[in-house]
């Protein structure tokens, strides 16, 4: 059903919002209920749309820009959703647009995706949306457990995306040995990964 002839009245049933009488719900009371829904799936979907675009985008600040466009392009087409379908892939297939609309400005670099890579690699993702929203959980987990100074180092590298050079700078280590060690802690996260997948599959 459309989103935007409902509004929730209780945490497992919809109203049209054409039988809500002002006595019962204003205007306001109406958007404030739409907007906390629109959060709730937010919440529980901004990871898989991250891991979506970093599938698809060259760069984290990339990433960062594209999502910020999304979600505004999100929030504007909320009442277009249809409740009980998957967000996530409704989300991602906007994302996929502001994709393309970034490359269309990028369009002058030589180093891009061509459209038709683009949309393979969207369709793959979208998917298997819930299952790489599952190993990002797996995946959280692992680094838990990492000792705190394995934790600082993919902080660095893997999110922060700094240089080889400039970590082992900041860590005053070899930079040879600085490789040798994410290479370790990526293979050991792959492992854990997987043996949480398996546990669970």
């Amino acid at each position: 059903m459309a989103f935007s002839n409902y509004t929730k009245t209780s945490p497992f049933s919809f109203i049209r919002k054409d039988t809500i009488t002002t006595n019962e719900s204003s205007p306001a009371q109406v958007e404030d209920q739409r907007e906390k829904m629109y959060l709730s799936l937010f919440d529980a979907s901004h990871r898989v749309i991250r891991l979506y675009l970093r599938s698809l985008l060259p760069t984290q600040n990339d990433v960062e820009d594209v999502f910020q466009e999304t979600s505004l392009v999100m929030w504007r087409e909320f009442d277009r959703f249809e409740m009980g379908t998957n967000f996530g892939a409704w989300a991602c297939s906007i994302a996929y647009n502001q994709v393309r609309a970034w490359r269309t400005r990028q369009q002058r670099e030589r180093l891009r995706f061509s459209d038709d890579m683009t949309q393979m690699l969207s369709d793959e993702y979208i998917d298997h949306a819930d299952h790489y929203d599952d190993r990002i959980r797996a995946l959280d987990q692992c680094i838990e457990h990492l000792p705190a100074h394995q934790r600082l180092l993919i902080d660095k590298r893997c999110r922060q995306e700094m240089p080889f050079e400039a970590i082992a700078a900041e860590v005053q280590r070899p930079e040879a040995s600085i490789r040798t060690v994410v290479s370790r802690i990526r293979k050991s996260l792959r492992e854990c990964v997987n043996r949480k997948m398996n546990q669970n599959s």
